[in-house]
This record gives C-alpha cells, sequence and structure tokens, in this order.
C-alpha cells in the first residue's frame, strides 16, 4: 500500500471492518456531549463511554471509527513531545474498531492481524506485541495467531499497558503493536530505557476493556467485557508511504506545501536542538543571518 493516499488508508481501515460486522460511525465533536470530565476528545472511544459502563445502548454491538483527537492537557499529554518526535501531534485522528460485548481478546487479535499483514501488507518480520505482564490469555493467543515466539511478545508490567481514558471510567488491559523503523534510527524495543527512540514505534494499541474506574480507589467488572482499539492513522500513513516521519506523509506534505507557498520560504527540514535559552537565542540569531 505504499501508493496509498492517508485518505485511501483511512477508507481501507473503515472497509475492513465493515467488512467484518462493524457499523462505520462518524467521528463525534472534539468537545465531548457526554462527558464533563474532558475538555477535549482524547481517544476513539471517548463517544462510547456510556455504552462501555451499559448506560447507553445503540443498535449495533460493533463500530469502526476515524475520531478526531486533541491531546494537549490532562491524562493522555502529548503537548510536550510535539516538536521534539516525528510522530506526535496535539491534533490528530485516531482510527479504531470497537466489540460492545461482544467478541474479545481473541477476535480482536486476529483481526489486527489479518489487516496489518494481509490488507496493509506490513512485514511480519518488523512486527513485535506487548501485552500487560499478567495477562496470560493475550500472550498466547499472539503466539498461536501470529506464530511468534517470546522473543516478539514482551510482556509489560507497567500502566503503559493498562489503559484508561482519565482517572475515572472504563480501563483494561491492553497489547500494543509496534513496527520496527530500521537500526539507522535510534531506539530499543518497548520496555528497555530506550524505548522512546524513533526505530521501534506504536502503530496500534489494542484495550480490552473489563472494568470500570469509578473512584481513585474503587475498581468494578464492566457489564460484558468489550474491546477498543487505537490507531494514528498519521502513524500507519507514515509507515506505509515509507518514512518514519509523520510530517513527510502526502497529508503534511500538502498543508506544508501550501503555507510554504502563501509566505514564499522554502521548507527547512532542519530541527533546532534547542535544549536551553542559550540554544534558543543562538538559533534566533542563526535565522537573522539567513
Amino acid at each position: 500500500m505504499a501508493d496509498k493516499s492517508l485518505n485511501e488508508i483511512r477508507k481501507t481501515f473503515l472497509k475492513y471492518f465493515e467488512k467484518n460486522g462493524h457499523t462505520i460511525v462518524d467521528s463525534s465533536n472534539l468537545v465531548p456531549n457526554n462527558d464533563p470530565t474532558l475538555m477535549f476528545a482524547n481517544s476513539g472511544m471517548v463517544q462510547f463511554k456510556n455504552v462501555f459502563t451499559g448506560l447507553e445502548k445503540r443498535d449495533y454491538k460493533r463500530a469502526t471509527t476515524s475520531q478526531k483527537c486533541v491531546r494537549a492537557g490532562g491524562k493522555h499529554n502529548d503537548l510536550e513531545n510535539v516538536g521534539y518526535t516525528p510522530r506526535h501531534h496535539t491534533f490528530f485522528e485516531m482510527l479504531g474498531n470497537f466489540s460492545f460485548g461482544d467478541y474479545f481478546k481473541e477476535r480482536a487479535i486476529e483481526l489486527a492481524w489479518n489487516l496489518i499483514t494481509k490488507d496493509f501488507g506490513l512485514d511480519k518480520n518488523k512486527l513485535y506485541f506487548t501485552v500487560f505482564n499478567e495477562d496470560d490469555e493475550a500472550f498466547d493467543l499472539w503466539k498461536k495467531i501470529s506464530g511468534f515466539g517470546e522473543d516478539r511478545i514482551i510482556r509489560i508490567p507497567t500502566s503503559d499497558n493498562f489503559w484508561s481514558m482519565g482517572e475515572t471510567g472504563p480501563c483494561g488491559p491492553c497489547s500494543e503493536i509496534f513496527y520496527d523503523h530500521g537500526d539507522h534510527l535510534q531506539g530499543d524495543l518497548p520496555g528497555t530505557k530506550d524505548q522512546d527512540g524513533d526505530r521501534y514505534i506504536e502503530i496500534w494499541n489494542l484495550v480490552f476493556m473489563q472494568y470500570e474506574q469509578v473512584t481513585k480507589d474503587k475498581r468494578i467488572d464492566l457489564p460484558k467485557p468489550s474491546v477498543d482499539t487505537g490507531m494514528g492513522l498519521e502513524r500507519i500513513a507514515a509507515l506505509l508511504q515509507g518514512t518514519h516521519d509523520n510530517y513527510e506523509t502526502d497529508h503534511f506534505q500538502k498543508i506544508i506545501g501550501s503555507i510554504s507557498e502563501a509566505v514564499k520560504v522554502k521548507p527547512n527540514k532542519e530541527r533546532l536542538n534547542i535544549t536551553s535559552l542559550e540554544d534558543f537565542e543562538q538559533a534566533a540569531c542563526d535565522l537573522k543571518k539567513k
């Protein structure tokens, strides 16, 4: 799919899940209508929060969306990473598939595996998976479905693999899918001290919604175990278009090109490494000279 545009990749994702019995649901508003605890929608599951907890019923048990999200504060805050990595944004789209008490871990993993290896055609040898340390079921399912050994399925004992939308609400163990962009980039496998580099990038998070966090100290079982997944559209577009840099995708290049034309300044791909006031002042002087 290397020649596919971001719009075509979004369509492929949604149509794949529609073909597998999911209803395509429009993105909800950026400002949630049903959740006073959030300023902005920060994931695809926000509009389905009351469905997961059993407070709301819909006429479908499976859904798929491309949700517009903002992460600029709160529990999921990407603001401090924007500009420092080629993969973080304040505003982005999150692709997702959801099961409301219908299928659970095995079908979720099977659907994800088939999409990324068949429809998207990703190289299996570049894929790694993480599971919550205590989730033996997810670990065994990845071994069964992918055929990978323990060196490619990594147990993570921290909250990185236990997802929640905020201080309260639906939550559960999760399994993340990583792609190795190559040893020409810095970074190491998830779970290591150098995991935040550009080499091994998370492209999809499968959340197995089993609980509701009622208060800080109280967690109860959900009425029915469910599935919530999230894949950054810009990240998978970068991968499928042959780059690790989201800003090099067709989507961003059109925006950058339009700005460049409007201000009559050519884009400069060099990144300023500014870590102090002195660095900032030097960078400003360098720009003036240009």
